[in-house]
């Protein structure tokens, strides 16, 4: 469970860490625990996201599913995506609200052991403010027509690689 006190000490005697390769079992597919805590000099968070990457036919291929959504908002199951949290940014003072944490486990529906892939987590922010937006509120002058208000930055994490034992 994600609430157990002992989360963290079972996932690192029990699993593999970020950059680590996993062996994959027929029959067992891994579940993967993805948690990211807010900067505290950025943004809150939007939505935690697992990217899964693998090649088929000898064409790289990349899915991304969102696992965790801000506001406690559920993850659309037909989409894999998080609902519109109605983050938005005041554009006349950049003032932004989110989640300081997220956190869920997650296993593969789609999982194939006989190939090899990789996971890695990626958090995304909340929208804010460019900085040419404020600059142009300490200016007391209208942003830039020809650049974006805002930005959404993201941060993630060093893959799990997943090979087939053989």
């Amino acid at each position: 469970s994600l609430d157990d006190p002992a989360l963290v000490s079972k996932a690192y005697e029990g699993g593999v860490t970020m950059g680590a390769d996993l062996i994959a079992e027929q029959g067992n597919s891994p579940e993967f625990i993805a948690w990211v805590a807010r900067d505290a000099m950025s943004a809150p968070l939007q939505r935690l996201q697992i990217i899964k990457g693998w090649v088929e036919g000898g064409e790289a291929q990349e899915r991304v599913i969102d696992v965790a959504c801000s506001g406690g908002i559920a993850v659309d199951p037909a989409t894999n995506r998080c609902p519109d949290n109605g983050a938005k940014v005041n554009l006349s003072d950049c003032s932004i609200i989110g989640e300081p944490e997220l956190m869920a486990k997650w296993r593969d529906p789609q999982f194939d052991a006989s190939q090899n892939a990789f996971y890695y987590v990626r958090a995304m922010e909340n929208p804010t403010c460019r900085w040419s937006t404020w600059d142009a509120i300490r200016a007391g002058v209208e942003p830039r027509p020809d650049m974006a208000s805002t930005l959404q930055e993201r941060v993630w994490s060093s893959p799990i690689w997943v090979t087939p034992a053989n």
